[in-house]
């Protein structure tokens, strides 16, 4: 095992925000529910004879229930009826919205096609509106019933009833017959969803969840693609947004304090929150350095960042608020990308950093990602999934390596009948036979554009610097392992064989795959160098060995860092020394493109070497997001 850091690895990162005087505001924000009814309970109250009504929009998983019950025991308390409607009465039932949706879910267990063209409308029986405006109106008349009252109600005081909606979609069931006089958003990160899924909770609306592989495929071609546009167009017309991650302890934030928090925090340097997952082949490296549960067995994959799949935590006064990173993008994706970026990536976050862990683990499976056309035709996917592997750490005492490309004179048919054989047989492949195992040492970078066919060997830490499409790993031949669930790991050849590019031989891959360093700036004793760079790939990998101040300027577009070597480094922009950073080993962090110029250094006695990355000054192919090339942007 190498050598790992001393120094505390931050796995939940606070981005504190202090918000300029004239923004500061004591009535903006909230811990729980009790302290925010206690707030605006008068609000309620001022209604009178008149119905009040509430909705209790948000995402798929969040924590309703603890809301309810917090406004059950304030209508108890105060004497007042309370009406409920769940919107989730209001879905078609789950088969009905299986053969709907088929087209995007397939048959396939692990692939399906984005549903880009899927409203939230859609999830919900025909003349859904009106059936819940008529169900409100005849729970509203059985409250006026003097005879219904005194046989079933208890006694009340002379206010009008509350009418709350609540569930995913409230707020559409409602908007077609008026406005909420209090409205509330109840966020949760897909983190947090997934691992409902491996309690059991079942994409929106179709059915329990049996196999989380299937159920991941349900959330990613269809759930998050609706539901969250749905939450990025309603979110700024509700009237509080509520961070239920810790369901124990919500945080409640008006939207105007949560348009100031999102502006502050775009314009200086973050973090988002990493998490981590374990696998069949996962190693024991980063379950140690990041201080992950002990009951897992390992950990395959970290995540910092994933822009779709990731949270930043805000730290502001007392209070720490969970968000989804795309709130963020959305809300400031110029002053976070830079007008060159967004006129090519719109407010999609482009470029990932995410580890691959086989220290004491095993192989990677033999994989190959789609070229751009495939992915676009497929899938409806806007972006393919582009790759790179620096080898940041390895066990010492071992030979690690890492496969790519097609040995000389072998095709993608041949190597797909010798895992066929191989399947058949029982008898494993020689991989060597077909693909290139090459050594790898710490501190090299492997280059696999779209096509390229490749893996992991074990006791290799690979940062994996990305384009920030994750999913689409067509696996060819998976060492006749089973999943952590005892099945087999989807193989994937009918989507493999087309995509795999036999040119990508020995030679290409000598020749162009592994990357050269190539000297740049030097400023006293630091230095940087291009370590990787391809016409077909839309980012661009520098090193910066840093001893001493180095000064640097994201030149309009963002940046990333990733510390791969040394203990802990400091950024600090040269126009705002309060919104300086920290960060330590393996930990990253991203620097907005409205930063403009800052100041790198080391902290403490070592030098540091890190990992700048970039979109490529060279990429001029937009790579727009559906919403955003149909010109509906937010």
């Amino acid at each position: 095992m190498p050598r790992i850091t001393p120094l505390t690895f931050h796995t939940k990162p606070v981005n504190f925000i202090q918000l300029p005087i004239n923004q500061e505001t004591e009535s903006g924000i909230w811990n729980g529910y009790e302290e925010w009814l206690n707030h605006v309970w008068s609000d309620f109250v001022r209604s009178n004879s008149l119905p009040f009504y509430m909705v209790i929009d948000g995402t798929h998983g969040a924590a309703f229930s603890e809301c309810l019950e917090s406004l059950r025991s304030r209508c108890r308390r105060e004497n007042r009826l309370l009406i409920e409607l769940d919107s989730t009465v209001y879905l078609k039932p789950t088969a009905d919205l299986l053969k709907q949706f088929h087209p995007y879910l397939t048959g396939n267990r692990t692939f399906g096609v984005v549903a880009s063209d899927v409203s939230v409308e859609d999830y919900f029986r025909p003349h859904a509106q009106e059936t819940w405006f008529s169900d409100v109106e005849h729970q509203l008349r059985l409250c006026e019933s003097v005879e219904n009252a005194e046989a079933q109600l208890p006694i009340v005081d002379q206010s009008a009833p509350i009418v709350v909606t609540f569930g995913p979609g409230s707020g559409f069931l409602s908007a077609a017959w008026r406005a909420a006089d209090v409205s509330l958003f109840c966020d949760l990160s897909r983190e947090a969803q997934q691992n409902l899924h491996q309690q059991g909770m079942g994409s929106l609306g179709l059915g329990p969840c049996r196999d989380t592989i299937e159920t991941y495929k349900q959330s990613l071609f269809l759930e998050w693609p609706v539901w969250e546009e749905y939450r990025k167009r309603r979110l700024y017309d509700v009237d509080y947004y509520v961070d239920t991650n810790n369901w124990e302890r919500p945080v409640l934030v008006t939207i105007p304090m949560l348009r100031r928090l999102l502006a502050t925090a775009a314009r200086q340097p973050f973090r988002v929150k990493p998490f981590f997952a374990p696998g069949i082949w996962g190693g024991q490296y980063l379950k140690r350095l990041c201080g992950l549960p002990r009951e897992w067995n390992n950990c395959a994959w970290g995540f910092e960042p994933v822009a779709p799949e990731n949270t930043l935590l805000i730290g502001y006064r007392d209070f720490i608020l969970e968000l989804p990173f795309p709130l963020l993008l959305s809300a400031h994706p110029e002053a976070i990308m830079g007008k060159r970026n967004v006129w090519l990536f719109g407010d999609y976050f482009p470029i990932r950093f995410n580890y691959l862990d086989t220290i004491d683990g095993d192989h990677l499976s033999l994989q190959v990602h789609p070229r751009q056309d495939y992915i676009e035709q497929t899938f409806n996917e806007t972006m393919t999934q582009q790759e790179s592997y620096y080898i940041m750490e390895q066990k010492e005492g071992a030979k690690p390596f890492v496969g790519l490309g097609f040995t000389e004179g072998t095709t993608g048919e041949e190597l797909l009948q010798a895992v066929d054989s191989a399947h058949t047989s029982g008898t494993p492949l020689k991989i060597a036979a077909y693909v290139n195992i090459l050594d790898a040492n710490k501190g090299d970078l492997f280059l696999i554009p779209p096509g390229v066919v490749h893996f992991s060997g074990k006791n290799n830490l690979v940062l994996e610097i990305s384009s920030t499409t994750w999913w689409y790993t067509f696996k060819i031949y998976d060492h006749l392992r089973l999943d952590r669930d005892g099945r087999p790991r989807p193989i994937n050849v009918d989507h493999a064989r087309p995509n795999m590019e036999d040119q990508y031989d020995t030679y290409y891959v000598q020749e162009h795959l592994i990357a050269v360093p190539k000297e740049g700036r030097i400023q006293g004793a630091s230095s940087e160098e291009l370590l990787g760079e391809r016409e077909d790939l839309l980012f661009q990998i520098k090193r910066l060995k840093l001893d001493g101040a180095w000064i640097d300027d994201t030149a309009g577009e963002f940046v990333m860092f990733n510390l791969v070597e040394g203990d802990r480094v400091r950024l600090t922009p040269l126009d705002n020394d309060a919104a300086a950073v920290e960060w330590g080993y393996a930990e990253a962090y991203i620097v907005p493109a409205c930063v403009g110029c800052f100041r790198l250094e080391s902290v403490g006695d070592r030098s540091c070497t890190l990992i700048r990355a970039q979109v490529s000054p060279e990429w001029n192919i937009p790579l727009l997001p559906h919403h955003w090339k149909s010109g509906e942007r937010v």
